[in-house]
């Protein structure tokens, strides 16, 4: 995910960056430290606290026990890969679709292998970064419906919702954030390839919302992401991309190269964890944050403890 929640439009969203680049240039450098950034949301919180943890146990096995310093919050791809390639972070995690269009300003692309190889060929000739091996999970965009719509209706995929409706005469009332609706992978593509048909009054609303209002009865399918803690929270059903629309947005490690040189305890620590965590893990931790309210450190650890890192 990613870019994904994230928006904000022409000369304010130009303003909010310039003032946080000045922001970033004026911050201290890292430490000798290793250093984690973040994204300002819980699933990226989250996963700069799993990677953060991990380090700690490799180096505390290793007999050389550190802290791992955290820079978390950072608001968004843009301030987490000014902090990369300036120093200011060791690393942190990105997804591929969004490194390849939102950073390296590359056209689209719905082949998971090619996006992969792609970023990690072009962050290593142009900033000296490594993309780490998949942490085992996408954070894509995902059509949501209720649960007990998609078992009364039999809906498993979006071309299933091209062929149904909830009532008869009743088109899907479709609920979107900003940002899905102006999209280039976003909501005009999506109705153009699987052909569908809406309520004309969409409701265009801030993304805390969409979740309220599919449970609330006020929507019927609302286009959320794959990994949300609401899905689970709430009773909720992914459609499945059964004509591959949504590019592919694997949870990638993006490291400096001097940082893994100088700390091999960051390679030994990322390899422990590739292709380990899956998106329904993902998706518990995330509710277990924001619908349980549980601290997010007990609750990497936690999930630690389960997986046997």
């Amino acid at each position: 995910m990613q870019a994904f929640r994230v928006r904000g439009s022409g000369f304010i969203a130009g303003v909010i960056w310039g003032t946080l680049s000045l922001l970033l240039g004026c911050a201290p450098p890292r430490s000798s430290r290793i250093t984690i950034g973040a994204k300002n949301f819980t699933e990226q919180v989250v996963l700069g606290e799993l990677v953060a943890q991990e380090i700690e146990a490799v180096s505390a096995e290793e007999g050389r026990p550190q802290r791992v310093e955290r820079r978390f919050y950072l608001a968004g791809s843009y301030l987490c890969h000014q902090a990369l390639i300036s120093g200011r972070i060791d690393g942190y995690v990105e997804y591929t679709g969004t490194a390849l269009s939102a950073v390296l300003k590359q056209p689209l692309d719905r082949d998971a292998t090619r996006v992969l190889a792609n970023v990690r060929t072009m962050y290593e000739q142009r900033y000296h970064v490594r993309a780490e091996a998949p942490l085992g999970f996408e954070d894509t965009f995902a059509m949501v419906i209720r649960d007990s719509d998609a078992k009364r209706l039999g809906v498993r995929t979006i071309s299933d919702v091209a062929r149904l409706t909830p009532a008869p005469g009743q088109p899907w009332r479709l609920g979107v954030g900003y940002e899905f609706q102006s999209r280039p992978d976003g909501l005009a593509g999506l109705i153009q390839r699987y052909h569908l048909v809406f309520d004309k009054r969409q409701r265009v609303m801030d993304l805390g919302l969409l979740y309220r209002a599919l449970a609330s009865n006020q929507v019927d399918i609302v286009a959320g992401n794959s990994t949300d803690g609401a899905i689970r929270s709430l009773g909720f059903s992914v459609l499945k991309d059964d004509l591959h629309y949504f590019p592919p947005y694997e949870a990638v490690p993006l490291f400096r190269e001097d940082s893994l040189r100088t700390h091999p305890e960051i390679q030994t620590a990322l390899d422990r964890m590739a292709g380990k965590v899956s998106a329904g893990e993902m998706q518990a931790m995330n509710d277990a944050v924001d619908g349980q309210h549980r601290d997010v450190e007990e609750v990497v650890r936690a999930y630690r403890r389960q997986k046997g890192f």
